[in-house]
């Protein structure tokens, strides 16, 4: 996977999470109580967060390994998907089994911070 895809994919990640939060603060404001507000924005906060986080992936690419940075952009997309998505769900249907998929999608965003550092390392020593 190219640059490209990692810049494309942060900038779509990037462009829902502001859609998703405006849909929060105006949208969701009169149905949610303010715990389950706090929960979808605890989602979008993460969902920007690693969505930026892959803009910044797809500049650094060409003095990475691909191995680590595929690994990376993977486990990134893979956690706001479990993290954030089941924040959302969460909020907005109160479905409770889905409480075990969101520290799966932490560990997804941890795997991706560690093959990222662990390509930077590499990259160091060659």
């Amino acid at each position: 996977m190219g640059r490209q895809h990692w810049i494309i994919s942060g900038a779509l990640g990037a462009g829902l999470a502001v859609a998703l939060g405006a849909f929060a603060a105006h949208g969701l404001k009169a149905t949610l109580n303010d715990y389950e507000l706090a929960i979808f924005k605890s989602g979008v906060n993460y969902q920007m967060w690693h969505s930026l986080a892959l803009l910044c992936l797809g500049a650094v690419t060409p003095q990475l390994p691909e191995r680590c940075v595929v690994t990376t952009g993977i486990a990134w997309w893979v956690g706001i998907l479990c993290f954030s998505g089941s924040l959302y769900l969460l909020a907005l249907t109160h479905m409770t089994w889905l409480g075990p998929v969101t520290p799966l999608g932490g560990l997804s965003f941890l795997v991706g911070w560690g093959a990222l550092a662990f390509g930077a390392w590499r990259a160091g020593r060659q």
